[in-house]
């Protein structure tokens, strides 16, 4: 195991009816922004339930975060917030509304040129507005953690950044708001935390013992609970289960100690950045294909996966790893994922050399936990997704 240094400092409150908890986390004299996506939360009584929390406290409405937030939407959520004053950002919604929020505390008082220097060209963030967050779709694990990805529409990037300065100080975990959400949005996160998990464990062994069990734990959850939470999210069982699955799978804790990949993240955000295609239907497209072409590195971690998660006992080492990937594909089909890039667009040629470009012009030229998968690498991959 490698050495580590950990620190999480975001709280967490957990379970049915602790959005009403929020009064005792955030200042009394706080002047907060409330950041949050297309107004599902008007209609299934989470509005309510913040503003009632919230009292009387200074508030300023931000909606219209996008599914991919975005760049140009969330700088005028920045000059907002510098026009009337805000000190406060509370962000109500899923990965999206979270990861903007974030942005928005690095930007708000950013020294430089321009705060996409932030994505771009990973400026240091030395100051963020705090924030706090109430979750209302799991999938990316941003409620705890110090990461975010935002997009650019003018130039169709997308980049992710981070910094210790952004965890939210509090997040609250009610698995009841999950009962009004579509099942698209249910499976895509089961599979972006599904991935999550991936990327951190299907590298290579550093005799990390507890951290696989970790990792392996939230894996076997999710097969067990997916299909059911989709079916029935009003099965509170289920619903809390996903819940404290998808915030675990990328709180920071299983990557302690152990080499992470993030290549599959990678290549699906381009995915993203071109077509629009849910980010988690990105990884279901690529990440089948990127472990089939990196499959002699990562060949003992994907046996040792088919083993513990999927119960494949027979076979040589090569055939349990190639079962574990086929398994993999089918889990997601299970769930109602498709896994090709021609499922999604029929304008797909081009696409390899396009995104092989991109990665070249960025220096991009090795991703992966051993920095092994070249842009001719991707663009190999995505032509097999075709």
């Amino acid at each position: 195991m490698k050495n580590f240094i950990y620190k999480n400092p975001t709280k967490i409150i957990f379970g049915e009816g602790q959005i009403a908890k929020l009064s005792d986390e955030i200042p009394t004299d706080a002047k907060i922004l409330m950041l949050y996506g297309g107004g599902s939360i008007k209609k299934n009584g989470i509005y309510d339930q913040v503003m009632e929390a919230l009292g009387s406290r200074t508030l300023v409405e931000f909606g219209g975060v996008p599914a991919n937030p975005e760049y140009e939407v969330l700088m005028e959520a920045v000059e907002l917030i510098s026009k009337e004053k805000l000190d406060y950002i509370l962000a109500v919604g899923g990965g999206s509304v979270i990861d903007g929020a974030k942005f928005i505390a690095a930007a708000v008082n950013y020294k430089g040129e321009e705060p996409w220097d932030i994505l771009a060209k990973g400026e240091e963030i030395h100051e963020a507005v705090p924030f706090s967050t109430v979750l209302t779709l799991p999938a990316t694990g941003s409620e705890m953690n110090s990461g975010a990805v935002i997009s650019r529409r003018s130039t169709k990037d997308k980049h992710s950044f981070g910094s210790p300065l952004l965890y939210p100080q509090c997040s609250i975990l009610d698995p009841t708001v999950i009962h009004s959400l579509p099942k698209r949005q249910l499976a895509n996160g089961v599979v972006d935390s599904f991935n999550h998990v991936l990327e951190q464990y299907l590298t290579y062994p550093t005799d990390a013992i507890l951290q696989d069990h970790f990792a392996e734990s939230i894996l076997q959850t999710l097969v067990e609970v997916g299909e059911k939470v989709i079916e029935n999210p009003k099965d509170y069982k289920m619903a809390s289960n996903f819940m404290w699955s998808c915030t675990m799978a990328l709180n920071g804790l299983i990557a302690q100690g152990v080499p992470t990949d993030w290549g599959v993240h990678g290549i699906g955000h381009e995915l993203t950045a071109l077509y629009g295609i849910d980010h988690a239907r990105t990884l279901a497209i690529v990440g089948p294909r990127y472990y089939e072409h990196t499959f002699e590195s990562k060949k003992v971690k994907l046996a040792q996966y088919a083993e513990r998660v999927w119960n494949i006992g027979e076979g040589s080492l090569e055939d349990k790893a190639k079962q574990a990937i086929n398994k993999t594909e089918s889990f997601y089909h299970s769930l109602g994922v498709d896994t090709r890039l021609s499922d999604y667009t029929d304008d797909y040629e081009g696409t390899a050399e396009t995104i092989e470009k991109r990665f070249s012009e960025r220096g991009w030229e090795g991703i992966g936990e051993n920095k092994s998968v070249t842009p001719n690498d991707v663009k190999e991959i995505i032509k097999a997704t075709y």
